[in-house]
Protein backbone atom coordinates (compact mmCIF):
# COMPACT_ATOMS: atom_id res chain seq x y z
CA UNK A 1 0.00 0.00 0.00
CA UNK A 2 1.29 3.48 -1.11
CA UNK A 3 1.97 6.41 1.97
CA UNK A 4 0.60 9.17 0.77
CA UNK A 5 1.14 12.14 3.19
CA UNK A 6 -0.47 15.58 3.62
CA UNK A 7 1.51 18.36 4.50
CA UNK A 8 0.90 21.12 6.58
CA UNK A 9 0.34 23.60 3.45
CA UNK A 10 -2.51 20.65 2.32
CA UNK A 11 -3.96 20.54 5.57
CA UNK A 12 -4.13 23.67 5.75
CA UNK A 13 -5.68 24.34 2.27
CA UNK A 14 -8.06 21.56 2.91
CA UNK A 15 -9.72 23.54 5.71
CA UNK A 16 -9.75 26.71 4.46
CA UNK A 17 -11.49 25.13 1.69
CA UNK A 18 -14.30 23.56 4.32
CA UNK A 19 -14.26 26.83 6.12
CA UNK A 20 -12.38 25.81 9.31
CA UNK A 21 -9.35 27.19 11.05
CA UNK A 22 -8.23 23.70 13.05
CA UNK A 23 -8.82 20.03 12.79
CA UNK A 24 -10.19 20.05 16.32
CA UNK A 25 -12.95 22.46 15.39
CA UNK A 26 -13.99 18.59 13.54
CA UNK A 27 -14.64 17.11 16.51
CA UNK A 28 -16.11 20.01 18.69
CA UNK A 29 -19.37 17.60 18.31
CA UNK A 30 -18.14 14.92 19.62
CA UNK A 31 -18.84 15.21 23.56
CA UNK A 32 -16.12 16.11 25.73
CA UNK A 33 -16.04 12.66 28.11
CA UNK A 34 -15.78 10.39 25.01
CA UNK A 35 -13.12 12.53 23.20
CA UNK A 36 -11.11 12.15 26.87
CA UNK A 37 -11.66 7.92 26.71
CA UNK A 38 -10.27 8.42 22.97
CA UNK A 39 -6.31 8.34 23.54
CA UNK A 40 -4.64 5.12 22.68
CA UNK A 41 -1.93 4.04 24.83
CA UNK A 42 0.71 2.50 22.41
CA UNK A 43 4.77 2.45 22.75
CA UNK A 44 7.24 4.51 21.07
CA UNK A 45 6.94 4.59 17.23
CA UNK A 46 10.02 3.22 15.65
CA UNK A 47 11.69 4.40 11.96
CA UNK A 48 10.61 2.91 9.06
CA UNK A 49 13.62 0.67 8.89
CA UNK A 50 13.10 -0.56 12.42
CA UNK A 51 9.44 -1.71 11.42
CA UNK A 52 10.09 -3.31 8.37
CA UNK A 53 13.11 -5.42 10.06
CA UNK A 54 10.37 -6.37 12.87
CA UNK A 55 7.88 -7.83 10.70
CA UNK A 56 10.56 -9.97 8.30
CA UNK A 57 11.58 -11.02 11.20
CA UNK A 58 8.22 -11.97 12.51
CA UNK A 59 7.80 -12.88 8.98
CA UNK A 60 10.86 -15.23 8.85
CA UNK A 61 9.11 -17.84 11.48
CA UNK A 62 6.82 -19.35 8.98
CA UNK A 63 9.83 -19.89 6.73
CA UNK A 64 10.32 -23.67 5.72
CA UNK A 65 6.28 -24.46 6.51
CA UNK A 66 5.25 -26.86 3.58
CA UNK A 67 1.40 -27.20 4.25
CA UNK A 68 -1.27 -29.45 2.97
CA UNK A 69 -3.99 -27.06 4.51
CA UNK A 70 -7.32 -26.84 2.19
CA UNK A 71 -10.89 -26.49 3.90
CA UNK A 72 -12.34 -23.73 1.94
CA UNK A 73 -9.05 -21.74 1.83
CA UNK A 74 -6.61 -22.87 -0.89
CA UNK A 75 -2.60 -22.31 -1.60
CA UNK A 76 -2.12 -21.93 -5.67
CA UNK A 77 0.40 -20.22 -7.19
CA UNK A 78 -0.75 -16.13 -8.45
CA UNK A 79 0.89 -14.94 -11.49
CA UNK A 80 2.76 -11.68 -10.67
CA UNK A 81 0.67 -10.09 -13.60
CA UNK A 82 -2.39 -10.39 -11.65
CA UNK A 83 -1.54 -8.32 -8.82
CA UNK A 84 0.31 -5.76 -11.12
CA UNK A 85 -3.08 -5.42 -13.04
CA UNK A 86 -5.37 -4.99 -9.83
CA UNK A 87 -2.46 -2.51 -8.43
CA UNK A 88 -3.23 -0.02 -11.66
CA UNK A 89 -4.66 3.19 -10.43
CA UNK A 90 -8.23 2.95 -12.45
CA UNK A 91 -9.38 0.11 -10.34
CA UNK A 92 -8.70 1.87 -6.87
CA UNK A 93 -11.71 2.01 -5.67
CA UNK A 94 -14.41 -0.83 -5.88
CA UNK A 95 -17.78 1.57 -5.35
CA UNK A 96 -20.25 0.72 -7.85
CA UNK A 97 -19.92 2.50 -11.07
CA UNK A 98 -23.83 3.86 -11.30
CA UNK A 99 -22.35 6.42 -13.97
CA UNK A 100 -20.96 4.49 -16.75
CA UNK A 101 -19.31 7.47 -18.74
CA UNK A 102 -16.72 7.62 -16.15
CA UNK A 103 -17.05 4.06 -15.30
CA UNK A 104 -16.36 1.87 -18.70
CA UNK A 105 -13.22 0.10 -17.95
CA UNK A 106 -14.45 -0.70 -14.03
CA UNK A 107 -17.54 -2.05 -16.15
CA UNK A 108 -15.77 -4.06 -18.58
CA UNK A 109 -13.90 -5.83 -16.19
CA UNK A 110 -17.00 -7.10 -14.28
CA UNK A 111 -18.87 -8.06 -18.04
CA UNK A 112 -15.90 -10.27 -18.74
CA UNK A 113 -15.42 -11.55 -14.94
CA UNK A 114 -19.59 -12.55 -15.49
CA UNK A 115 -18.60 -13.92 -18.92
CA UNK A 116 -15.80 -16.36 -17.26
CA UNK A 117 -18.18 -17.53 -14.09
CA UNK A 118 -20.88 -18.09 -16.99
CA UNK A 119 -18.68 -20.94 -18.70
CA UNK A 120 -17.21 -22.09 -15.65
CA UNK A 121 -20.91 -22.75 -14.37
CA UNK A 122 -22.57 -23.28 -17.59
CA UNK A 123 -25.32 -21.22 -16.57
CA UNK A 124 -27.28 -18.28 -18.74
CA UNK A 125 -26.44 -15.56 -16.15
CA UNK A 126 -23.76 -14.36 -13.61
CA UNK A 127 -23.80 -11.53 -11.33
CA UNK A 128 -20.11 -9.21 -10.21
CA UNK A 129 -19.94 -10.24 -7.67
CA UNK A 130 -20.68 -11.14 -3.56
CA UNK A 131 -18.70 -10.98 -0.52
CA UNK A 132 -18.08 -14.79 -0.69
CA UNK A 133 -19.01 -18.34 -1.21
CA UNK A 134 -20.82 -18.39 2.37
CA UNK A 135 -22.71 -15.56 1.52
CA UNK A 136 -23.41 -16.54 -1.81
CA UNK A 137 -24.88 -19.17 -0.39
CA UNK A 138 -27.09 -17.21 1.64
CA UNK A 139 -27.87 -15.48 -1.20
CA UNK A 140 -28.95 -18.17 -3.11
CA UNK A 141 -31.24 -19.36 -0.11
CA UNK A 142 -33.08 -16.01 0.09
CA UNK A 143 -33.22 -16.21 -3.79
CA UNK A 144 -35.17 -19.59 -3.88
CA UNK A 145 -37.61 -18.27 -1.01
CA UNK A 146 -38.48 -15.13 -3.08
CA UNK A 147 -38.85 -16.77 -6.51
CA UNK A 148 -40.76 -19.38 -4.80
CA UNK A 149 -43.43 -17.98 -2.45
CA UNK A 150 -44.83 -20.21 -0.22
CA UNK A 151 -42.51 -22.44 0.11
CA UNK A 152 -39.94 -22.12 3.30
CA UNK A 153 -37.96 -25.38 3.34
CA UNK A 154 -33.82 -25.32 2.13
CA UNK A 155 -32.51 -28.89 2.56
CA UNK A 156 -29.05 -28.38 2.64
CA UNK A 157 -26.58 -31.53 2.25
CA UNK A 158 -23.86 -32.54 5.53
CA UNK A 159 -21.30 -31.99 2.61
CA UNK A 160 -21.62 -28.17 2.48
CA UNK A 161 -19.30 -26.24 4.00
CA UNK A 162 -20.10 -26.16 7.85
CA UNK A 163 -19.60 -22.49 7.91
CA UNK A 164 -21.37 -21.82 4.48
CA UNK A 165 -24.17 -23.82 6.30
CA UNK A 166 -23.99 -21.17 10.04
CA UNK A 167 -23.92 -18.26 7.10
CA UNK A 168 -26.81 -19.23 5.69
CA UNK A 169 -28.96 -20.13 9.09
CA UNK A 170 -27.94 -16.69 10.05
CA UNK A 171 -29.38 -14.96 7.29
CA UNK A 172 -31.98 -17.35 8.03
CA UNK A 173 -32.45 -16.61 11.63
CA UNK A 174 -35.79 -14.67 12.19
CA UNK A 175 -36.94 -14.74 8.91
CA UNK A 176 -40.22 -16.30 9.54
CA UNK A 177 -40.01 -17.90 5.55
CA UNK A 178 -36.90 -20.04 5.59
CA UNK A 179 -35.97 -23.12 7.90
CA UNK A 180 -33.05 -25.38 7.13
CA UNK A 181 -32.72 -28.60 7.18
CA UNK A 182 -29.71 -31.08 6.91
CA UNK A 183 -29.82 -34.41 4.33
CA UNK A 184 -27.21 -36.61 5.85
CA UNK A 185 -24.28 -38.44 3.70
CA UNK A 186 -24.11 -42.23 2.06
CA UNK A 187 -20.88 -44.02 3.41
CA UNK A 188 -18.55 -43.30 0.25
CA UNK A 189 -19.12 -39.54 1.17
CA UNK A 190 -22.23 -38.59 -1.32
CA UNK A 191 -25.35 -37.05 0.23
CA UNK A 192 -27.76 -39.73 0.75
CA UNK A 193 -30.44 -39.50 -2.03
CA UNK A 194 -32.70 -41.88 -0.42
CA UNK A 195 -32.87 -39.58 2.26
CA UNK A 196 -33.16 -36.38 0.15
CA UNK A 197 -35.53 -38.32 -1.40
CA UNK A 198 -37.98 -38.77 1.98
CA UNK A 199 -37.44 -35.25 3.21
CA UNK A 200 -38.89 -33.24 -0.11
CA UNK A 201 -42.01 -31.93 -0.61
CA UNK A 202 -43.91 -29.40 -2.33
CA UNK A 203 -42.59 -27.22 0.55
CA UNK A 204 -38.89 -27.11 -0.04
CA UNK A 205 -37.71 -24.26 -1.88
CA UNK A 206 -33.80 -25.34 -2.56
CA UNK A 207 -31.82 -28.25 -2.49
CA UNK A 208 -27.81 -27.32 -2.01
CA UNK A 209 -25.60 -29.89 -2.54
CA UNK A 210 -21.55 -29.62 -2.75
CA UNK A 211 -19.61 -29.63 -5.82
CA UNK A 212 -17.22 -31.18 -4.70
CA UNK A 213 -18.43 -31.53 -0.90
CA UNK A 214 -16.39 -30.15 2.04
CA UNK A 215 -14.77 -33.35 2.35
CA UNK A 216 -13.16 -33.04 -1.11
CA UNK A 217 -15.76 -35.60 -2.76
CA UNK A 218 -17.46 -35.14 -6.28
CA UNK A 219 -20.95 -35.55 -5.25
CA UNK A 220 -24.25 -36.62 -7.50
CA UNK A 221 -25.68 -32.96 -8.43
CA UNK A 222 -27.61 -34.35 -11.46
CA UNK A 223 -29.90 -36.98 -9.03
CA UNK A 224 -30.28 -34.79 -6.71
CA UNK A 225 -31.13 -32.19 -9.41
CA UNK A 226 -33.84 -34.54 -10.90
CA UNK A 227 -35.20 -35.35 -7.07
CA UNK A 228 -35.49 -31.62 -6.47
CA UNK A 229 -37.08 -30.44 -9.93
CA UNK A 230 -39.94 -33.23 -9.36
CA UNK A 231 -41.01 -31.63 -6.57
CA UNK A 232 -40.83 -28.06 -7.92
CA UNK A 233 -37.85 -27.38 -5.87
CA UNK A 234 -34.67 -25.26 -7.25
CA UNK A 235 -31.52 -27.18 -6.63
CA UNK A 236 -28.13 -25.01 -5.90
CA UNK A 237 -24.48 -26.61 -5.74
CA UNK A 238 -21.74 -25.28 -3.46
CA UNK A 239 -18.46 -25.45 -4.64
CA UNK A 240 -15.70 -23.99 -2.25
CA UNK A 241 -12.71 -24.99 -4.43
CA UNK A 242 -13.35 -22.82 -7.53
CA UNK A 243 -10.50 -24.86 -9.74
CA UNK A 244 -12.55 -27.86 -9.46
CA UNK A 245 -15.05 -26.15 -11.77
CA UNK A 246 -12.38 -26.19 -14.77
CA UNK A 247 -12.63 -30.17 -14.62
CA UNK A 248 -15.65 -31.48 -13.55
CA UNK A 249 -18.90 -31.17 -15.22
CA UNK A 250 -20.40 -27.75 -15.17
CA UNK A 251 -23.38 -27.59 -12.30
CA UNK A 252 -25.98 -26.27 -15.26
CA UNK A 253 -25.09 -29.18 -16.93
CA UNK A 254 -25.35 -31.75 -14.43
CA UNK A 255 -29.22 -29.53 -13.80
CA UNK A 256 -28.05 -27.57 -11.17
CA UNK A 257 -30.36 -23.85 -11.01
CA UNK A 258 -28.01 -21.87 -9.34
CA UNK A 259 -24.00 -22.43 -8.68
CA UNK A 260 -22.40 -20.58 -5.91
CA UNK A 261 -18.62 -20.71 -5.21
CA UNK A 262 -15.64 -19.38 -3.54
CA UNK A 263 -13.71 -17.95 -6.52
CA UNK A 264 -10.21 -17.42 -4.13
CA UNK A 265 -8.28 -20.35 -5.45
CA UNK A 266 -8.57 -18.19 -8.97
CA UNK A 267 -5.97 -15.59 -8.48
CA UNK A 268 -6.58 -14.74 -4.66
CA UNK A 269 -3.64 -14.94 -2.16
CA UNK A 270 -5.20 -16.85 0.96
CA UNK A 271 -5.90 -14.22 3.79
CA UNK A 272 -7.85 -16.37 6.74
CA UNK A 273 -10.55 -14.04 6.81
CA UNK A 274 -10.60 -11.98 3.82
CA UNK A 275 -11.12 -10.73 1.00
CA UNK A 276 -12.98 -13.36 -0.62
CA UNK A 277 -14.59 -13.70 -3.94
CA UNK A 278 -18.06 -14.72 -4.25
CA UNK A 279 -19.29 -16.73 -7.47
CA UNK A 280 -23.32 -16.41 -8.32
CA UNK A 281 -24.84 -17.78 -11.12
CA UNK A 282 -28.09 -18.95 -12.48
CA UNK A 283 -30.37 -19.77 -15.08
CA UNK A 284 -32.63 -16.59 -17.05
CA UNK A 285 -36.07 -17.11 -15.45
CA UNK A 286 -34.31 -16.21 -12.06
CA UNK A 287 -32.34 -13.26 -13.60
CA UNK A 288 -34.98 -10.23 -11.61
CA UNK A 289 -34.54 -12.14 -8.52
CA UNK A 290 -30.43 -12.06 -8.78
CA UNK A 291 -28.55 -10.49 -5.69
CA UNK A 292 -25.66 -8.17 -6.41
CA UNK A 293 -25.43 -6.43 -9.49
CA UNK A 294 -25.60 -6.99 -12.85
CA UNK A 295 -22.95 -5.85 -15.96
CA UNK A 296 -24.70 -5.47 -19.51
CA UNK A 297 -22.85 -4.92 -22.49
CA UNK A 298 -25.51 -2.57 -25.07
CA UNK A 299 -24.40 0.29 -27.60
CA UNK A 300 -25.15 4.31 -27.54
CA UNK A 301 -26.84 6.37 -29.56
CA UNK A 302 -24.15 6.03 -32.06
CA UNK A 303 -23.82 2.68 -32.18
CA UNK A 304 -20.55 2.22 -30.11
CA UNK A 305 -20.50 -0.83 -27.51
CA UNK A 306 -20.54 0.44 -23.72
CA UNK A 307 -21.05 -0.81 -20.67
CA UNK A 308 -23.63 0.10 -18.07
CA UNK A 309 -25.50 -1.57 -14.80
CA UNK A 310 -28.68 -3.41 -15.69
CA UNK A 311 -31.13 -4.91 -13.23
CA UNK A 312 -29.74 -2.93 -10.80
CA UNK A 313 -31.09 0.18 -9.62
CA UNK A 314 -29.82 2.60 -7.02
CA UNK A 315 -32.97 2.62 -5.20
CA UNK A 316 -32.55 -1.31 -4.95
CA UNK A 317 -29.83 -0.73 -1.84
CA UNK A 318 -32.57 1.30 0.28
CA UNK A 319 -35.61 -1.05 0.02
CA UNK A 320 -34.43 -3.14 3.12
CA UNK A 321 -36.44 -6.26 3.21
CA UNK A 322 -37.80 -6.02 -0.41
CA UNK A 323 -34.89 -5.57 -2.46
CA UNK A 324 -32.86 -8.79 -4.08
CA UNK A 325 -30.11 -8.43 -1.88
CA UNK A 326 -28.59 -5.62 0.26
CA UNK A 327 -25.00 -6.05 -0.19
CA UNK A 328 -24.68 -2.39 -1.94
CA UNK A 329 -20.82 -2.97 -2.86
CA UNK A 330 -18.66 -5.87 -3.75
CA UNK A 331 -15.63 -7.53 -3.75
CA UNK A 332 -14.78 -5.54 -7.03
CA UNK A 333 -10.63 -5.80 -6.96
CA UNK A 334 -11.07 -9.74 -5.98
CA UNK A 335 -13.05 -9.86 -8.90
CA UNK A 336 -10.63 -8.05 -11.12
CA UNK A 337 -7.82 -10.31 -9.80
CA UNK A 338 -9.96 -13.80 -11.08
CA UNK A 339 -10.85 -11.77 -14.22
CA UNK A 340 -6.89 -11.37 -14.79
CA UNK A 341 -6.26 -14.78 -13.89
CA UNK A 342 -8.74 -16.76 -15.82
CA UNK A 343 -7.99 -14.81 -18.88
CA UNK A 344 -4.42 -15.65 -18.63
CA UNK A 345 -4.75 -19.80 -17.79
CA UNK A 346 -7.31 -20.00 -20.56
CA UNK A 347 -9.81 -22.77 -21.14
CA UNK A 348 -7.02 -25.40 -21.81
CA UNK A 349 -4.61 -23.88 -19.20
CA UNK A 350 -7.24 -23.99 -16.61
CA UNK A 351 -8.17 -27.37 -17.10
CA UNK A 352 -4.36 -28.78 -17.05
CA UNK A 353 -3.65 -27.05 -13.84
CA UNK A 354 -7.05 -28.71 -12.46
CA UNK A 355 -5.40 -32.10 -13.98
CA UNK A 356 -2.23 -31.50 -12.34
CA UNK A 357 -3.75 -30.77 -8.83
CA UNK A 358 -6.55 -33.53 -9.36
CA UNK A 359 -3.93 -36.60 -10.08
CA UNK A 360 -1.40 -35.16 -7.46
CA UNK A 361 -4.06 -35.42 -4.97
CA UNK A 362 -5.02 -38.74 -5.89
CA UNK A 363 -0.57 -40.23 -5.66
CA UNK A 364 -0.78 -38.79 -1.95
CA UNK A 365 -3.98 -40.32 -0.65
CA UNK A 366 -2.72 -43.40 -2.67
CA UNK A 367 0.87 -43.51 -0.88
CA UNK A 368 -0.71 -42.19 2.60
CA UNK A 369 -3.15 -44.74 2.64
CA UNK A 370 -0.36 -47.57 2.27
CA UNK A 371 1.10 -46.69 6.03
CA UNK A 372 -0.13 -48.29 8.74
CA UNK A 373 -2.91 -46.80 10.75
CA UNK A 374 -4.04 -44.73 7.98
CA UNK A 375 -7.26 -45.32 5.79
CA UNK A 376 -9.01 -43.26 3.59
CA UNK A 377 -12.53 -42.40 4.81
CA UNK A 378 -14.65 -42.17 1.92
CA UNK A 379 -14.21 -43.63 -1.56
CA UNK A 380 -16.06 -41.94 -3.64
CA UNK A 381 -14.21 -39.74 -6.37
CA UNK A 382 -12.78 -36.61 -5.31
CA UNK A 383 -10.69 -33.84 -6.29
CA UNK A 384 -7.82 -32.24 -4.46
CA UNK A 385 -8.70 -33.20 -1.42
CA UNK A 386 -9.48 -35.95 0.43
CA UNK A 387 -10.25 -37.03 4.37
CA UNK A 388 -7.78 -40.06 6.18
CA UNK A 389 -8.67 -41.53 9.45
CA UNK A 390 -5.44 -41.80 11.24
CA UNK A 391 -4.49 -43.43 14.45
CA UNK A 392 -3.29 -40.88 16.71
CA UNK A 393 -3.37 -38.40 14.67
CA UNK A 394 -1.56 -36.10 17.59
CA UNK A 395 1.78 -38.33 16.79
CA UNK A 396 1.28 -37.50 13.19
CA UNK A 397 0.82 -33.89 13.44
CA UNK A 398 3.96 -33.42 16.06
CA UNK A 399 5.99 -35.68 13.79
CA UNK A 400 5.11 -33.65 10.43
CA UNK A 401 5.56 -30.68 12.48
CA UNK A 402 8.99 -31.51 13.55
CA UNK A 403 9.80 -31.58 10.08
CA UNK A 404 8.10 -28.01 8.65
CA UNK A 405 5.01 -29.81 7.22
CA UNK A 406 1.38 -29.25 8.32
CA UNK A 407 -0.42 -32.38 7.14
CA UNK A 408 -4.02 -31.13 6.73
CA UNK A 409 -7.11 -29.92 9.03
CA UNK A 410 -8.28 -31.50 11.60
CA UNK A 411 -11.76 -32.24 10.91
CA UNK A 412 -13.32 -31.94 15.21
CA UNK A 413 -12.61 -28.66 14.83
CA UNK A 414 -15.71 -28.48 13.03
CA UNK A 415 -17.73 -30.77 14.64
CA UNK A 416 -18.43 -32.26 11.23
CA UNK A 417 -20.37 -35.44 12.69
CA UNK A 418 -17.72 -38.25 11.28
CA UNK A 419 -17.49 -40.94 13.86
CA UNK A 420 -13.89 -40.86 15.46
CA UNK A 421 -13.83 -37.42 14.15
CA UNK A 422 -10.95 -36.47 16.65
CA UNK A 423 -8.67 -38.65 14.13
CA UNK A 424 -9.91 -37.42 10.93
CA UNK A 425 -7.73 -35.02 8.69
CA UNK A 426 -8.97 -33.72 5.94
CA UNK A 427 -5.75 -33.71 3.09
CA UNK A 428 -5.37 -31.09 0.45
CA UNK A 429 -2.86 -31.65 -2.42
CA UNK A 430 -2.61 -27.95 -5.28
CA UNK A 431 0.21 -27.46 -7.70
CA UNK A 432 2.45 -25.46 -4.88
CA UNK A 433 3.06 -29.20 -3.30
CA UNK A 434 6.28 -30.57 -4.77
CA UNK A 435 7.00 -34.06 -4.81
CA UNK A 436 9.50 -33.54 -2.49
CA UNK A 437 6.42 -32.30 -0.42
CA UNK A 438 4.66 -34.93 -0.31
CA UNK A 439 7.56 -37.44 0.24
CA UNK A 440 7.99 -35.50 3.42
CA UNK A 441 4.79 -35.94 4.57
CA UNK A 442 4.38 -39.65 3.84
CA UNK A 443 7.41 -39.82 5.50
CA UNK A 444 5.86 -37.96 8.54
CA UNK A 445 3.25 -41.13 8.28
CA UNK A 446 5.40 -43.32 8.54
CA UNK A 447 7.66 -41.89 11.48
CA UNK A 448 4.67 -41.89 13.63
CA UNK A 449 4.41 -45.22 13.13
CA UNK A 450 8.16 -45.74 14.89
CA UNK A 451 7.03 -43.21 17.37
Amino acid sequence: MRFIPHSASDISRMLETVGVDSLDVLFEHVPDTLRDKAGLNLPDGLGEQEVLATMEAMAGLNAGLRSFQGAGCYAHFVPAVVGALMRRPEFATAYTPYQPEVSQGTLQAGFEFQTYVSILTGLDVANASLYDGASALAEAGLMALRAQRGRRRILVSAGVHPEYREVLETYLDGYKDGLVEEVPLSADGRTDLAALEKLLGDDVAAVCIGYPNFFGVIDDVGNAARLARRHGAVTVSVTAEALALALLRSPGDCGADVAVAEGQSLGLPRSYGGPGLGLFATRRRFVRQMPGRLVGQTTDGEGRRGYVLTLATREQHIRRDKATSNICTNQGLAALGATVFLGLAGRRGLRALAEANAKAAYDACERLTGADGVERVYDAPFFNEFVVRVKDADAWFASAMREGVIPGVRLNRFGSGLSGADDCVLVTVTEVNSPADVDTLVETARQREAA
